[in-house]
């Protein structure tokens, strides 16, 4: 279950080669990214 929803985060290209440089925005990129997996189930 845990694989699968790195491979589902893996989709997104801003995660899978990490634009953005900063801890904080990466962290809020994630968090966009779950939510958006979430409301697709």
């Amino acid at each position: 279950m845990v694989e699968n929803a790195f491979a589902r985060l893996k989709h997104f290209r801003a995660l899978a080669t990490r634009y953005d440089k900063l801890k904080r925005n990466y962290e809020s990129t994630v968090s966009l990214a779950c939510a958006l997996i979430w409301l697709k189930l």
